[in-house]
């Protein structure tokens, strides 16, 4: 009486976790650096623009988000990107970008692609929504691993054109969770270039793109636009959640072609749930303010120099590009992460429960991911705890 299309889906990393760790007792303070929630503090007038909104919770919020709202969206749009969006046509506030990631396959995968089962093409390591989405709309998930060969993004250009024929969509996450690649102008071009020679959309989930390091990533919106690529060729994820520190808040937005924003528009309006007015409020001042993004990536480029520091003498240590994560090499993940549980309290996640097993293997198997996400001296202590109880250093 059950449906058997979500049978194969792994348990979700977290409870994987709790299996692995949990009936053992902590071998110091329990320090949480498994789950990529934001602790800076969020800017502090939120609160106000919230309490001056409240009676608003007494109202039906519009489905597609305020005109206020995607306004504010499309000019942080073309101050960062120096892409023009229409607000009414090309830009949908969401309910977090989780919701948006899952219900653009529902809207945008046909039920066939070249009169067969289409194909959607996934990074490995990846976020579980992907897969998840890709099974809701029975299409065949295809795993490309992001290795350090690889530069940490996947190298769909590899794949045989028969896949790539049948490509509906292919999700990319830049700057990449858990591995903090980056996607450069040049690698966006090409994939951009693959899925218009494959006529395939690309879902570009953008939301660590303003915690790097020195230089901006480079938006998949804006190089398709230098490029000259159908406007339907890429739909773009944002989040206020480590942008702005708001992980509670439930607010993105999805961005792209007119047709695509119709379709997911659709969508919403017979099965999703819009923003509350008050959140909408606050989402709009939250776009519209630069100064408190500034202060919360100069927190974090503190915790890159301090991991730097900390595990610049580990072989194989890489410094991630952008995000809030280390994707550090060891033997076995899960060893890993049970002995620093068992000996130090330091909570983290093996990689293998963010990536599927392939032909080539499960790419996250050698790596634990660590956030970076907890105030700087409590980061400190934890990075520390696992460097002299992994690496002996």
């Amino acid at each position: 009486m059950f449906p058997e299309r979500f049978s194969n889906l792994p348990p979700y990393a977290f409870p994987r976790l709790r299996a692995l760790l949990d009936s053992h007792a902590p071998g110091g303070p329990v320090t949480h650096m498994s789950i990529g929630e934001p602790k800076h503090a969020f800017p502090a007038w939120v609160g106000e623009v919230l309490a001056a909104n409240v009676s608003e919770f007494a109202k039906y919020p519009p489905n597609d988000g305020t005109p206020e709202l995607r306004s504010a969206i499309s000019g942080w749009i073309a101050r960062r990107y120096g892409v023009t969006v229409d607000p009414d046509t090309q830009v949908m506030p969401l309910n977090g970008t989780r919701e948006g990631l899952y219900n653009a396959a529902m809207a945008l995968c046909p039920e066939t692609k070249s009169g067969r089962q289409p194909t959607v093409l996934i990074p490995n390591p990846f976020y579980q929504v992907y897969a998840v989405a890709t099974v809701s709309v029975t299409a065949e998930p295809v795993f490309v691993n992001a290795t350090k060969e690889t530069g940490h993004l996947p190298d769909y250009e590899s794949l045989p054109a028969e896949v790539l024929d049948r490509a509906a969509l292919a999700y990319i996450c830049s700057p990449a969770n858990p591995q903090g690649a980056v996607a450069d102008r040049d690698y966006w071009e090409r994939l951009i270039a693959l899925a218009e020679k494959h006529d395939f959309q690309i879902l570009a989930d953008e939301c660590y793109s303003e915690i790097h390091r020195d230089t901006p990533p480079p938006g998949a919106l804006q190089v398709a636009r230098e490029m000259g690529a159908d406007p339907e060729r890429v739909v773009i994820f944002h989040s206020l959640s480590k942008r702005s520190n708001l992980p509670g808040l439930r607010s993105g937005f999805v961005a792209g072609g007119p047709e695509s924003l119709a379709r997911i528009k659709l969508l919403r309006s017979y099965a999703g749930a819009p923003l509350p007015l008050p959140i909408q409020r606050v989402s709009e001042k939250v776009w519209a303010d630069e100064a408190h993004v500034v202060e919360n990536r100069a927190l974090y480029a503190e915790k890159f120099a301090m991991a730097d520091r900390i595990f610049g003498n580990v072989p194989g240590y890489e410094p991630p590009q952008a995000g809030f994560f280390l994707w550090l090499p060891v033997e076995d993940g899960e060893a890993a992460a049970l002995k620093l549980w068992q000996e130090t309290g330091v909570r983290v996640l093996p990689g293998a429960y963010l990536s599927r097993e392939t032909a080539e293997g499960n790419p996250g198997k050698g790596y634990i991911r660590v956030a970076l996400v907890a105030p700087k001296d409590e980061t400190e202590q934890g990075l520390t705890r696992i460097r002299d109880c992994l690496f002996g250093q």
